[in-house]
C-alpha cells in the first residue's frame, strides 16, 4: 500500500473470473486490521455472496505478513460493549453469526498471523500456509480471550488439551504445528501460498456452483446443528440439485465423455 494512502489501511478486492480475491493491505502497519477493514472485509464477503457470476472467494495479504492482529485502541469500545467486530447485516467473515455465506472462501497465509486474524484465517474452508508462518492466538496476554471463533475451531479441528495448549499460553507455533493441528490444509514456500491458494480456487469455481454452495451449507449444519439435522437434509437438497441444469449438464459431460461447462443454473 502506497505509504500516503488512507493510514487505516484498506481491502483490496479484485474479480479473477468466477474467483474474487480479498486482500488485507496495510503493510506499514503489519496489515494490522482497523475498524475501517473490518467494514470493508464485510462488504467484500458481502459481493461474493451476492454476486451470481462469483462462486469462490480467495483471502490473502499483501507483505511479508498476513496480519499481526487488530488495532486494538480503536477497536476496543466494541469488545468493550461486547460487540462483535463486523458490522451486522452483511455476511460475517468469521462465519459465526447470519447471514452466512454459502460459496467457498481458500485463504492464503504468511508470515506473522496473530489473534484475530487466526480466527479470520479458520472460518474460510480451505487454508494455504507458507512455511515461514508464526502463529500467536496471545489475547490471554492482553487481558482477553480469542472470542471470534478460535475457542470453538481450534478445539475442534485440534482436540481439547492441543488447543489449550496455545489458548491458555498465548505461545507462538509454527506452519509445521498448525498443519499438524489440521488448522491449515497444506504448507507450501514463501511466496507460493497465493498462487496456490488460487489454482484450488480455480478447481473449485469449475465446479457446479450450487453443489458446491449446497455442500458448504450441509458440513457446516453438521458442525452447529449435528449429523442429524444435517442428515435430513439429503434428500431435500439433492432433490432440488438434480432439477437444475447443471445436474443435467453434470450427467450429459459424464455419457459424453467430456468436461462440464457449469452455469450455476
Amino acid at each position: 500500500m502506497d505509504e500516503q494512502a488512507d493510514p487505516n489501511g484498506r481491502i483490496v478486492v479484485e474479480q479473477q473470473g468466477h474467483i474474487l480475491l480479498i486482500g488485507l493491505d496495510r503493510v506499514p502497519k503489519l496489515n494490522g486490521v482497523s475498524e475501517k477493514m473490518f467494514v470493508e472485509l464485510a462488504e467484500a464477503y458481502d459481493r461474493l455472496e451476492k454476486d451470481p457470476d462469483l462462486r469462490v472467494g480467495v483471502l490473502h495479504a499483501f507483505g511479508p505478513h498476513f496480519s499481526a492482529g487488530i488495532q486494538l485502541d480503536q477497536l476496543q469500545d466494541r469488545f468493550k460493549a461486547g460487540l462483535h467486530l463486523t458490522p451486522s447485516g452483511m455476511v460475517d467473515p468469521f462465519d459465526l453469526f447470519p447471514p452466512l455465506r454459502s460459496k467457498p472462501v481458500v485463504a492464503a497465509v504468511q508470515g506473522i498471523s496473530f489473534t484475530i486474524t487466526i480466527e479470520l484465517m479458520l472460518a474460510a474452508d480451505i487454508v494455504i500456509a507458507a512455511s515461514d508462518c508464526r502463529f500467536g492466538q496471545i489475547e490471554v496476554k492482553r487481558g482477553i480471550f480469542a472470542n471470534h471463533g478460535a475457542t470453538i475451531r481450534i478445539v475442534e479441528r485440534a482436540g481439547w488439551g492441543s488447543a489449550m495448549r496455545y489458548l491458555l499460553t498465548g505461545d507462538e507455533f509454527d506452519s509445521a504445528t498448525a498443519l499438524r493441528l489440521g488448522l491449515v490444509q497444506e504448507v507450501v514456500e514463501p511466496g507460493r501460498q497465493l498462487g496456490r491458494a488460487l489454482e484450488l480456487a480455480e478447481k473449485i469455481a469449475a465446479q457446479a456452483p450450487l453443489a458446491v454452495q449446497a455442500t458448504v451449507t450441509n458440513a457446516r449444519r453438521a458442525v452447529f446443528y449435528g449429523y442429524e439435522s444435517a442428515a435430513l437434509e439429503f434428500g431435500p437438497v439433492q432433490q432440488r440439485l438434480f432439477e437444475t441444469e447443471d445436474a443435467a449438464e453434470g450427467v450429459a459431460s459424464f455419457k459424453e465423455k467430456r468436461a462440464a461447462r457449469f452455469t450455476g443454473k
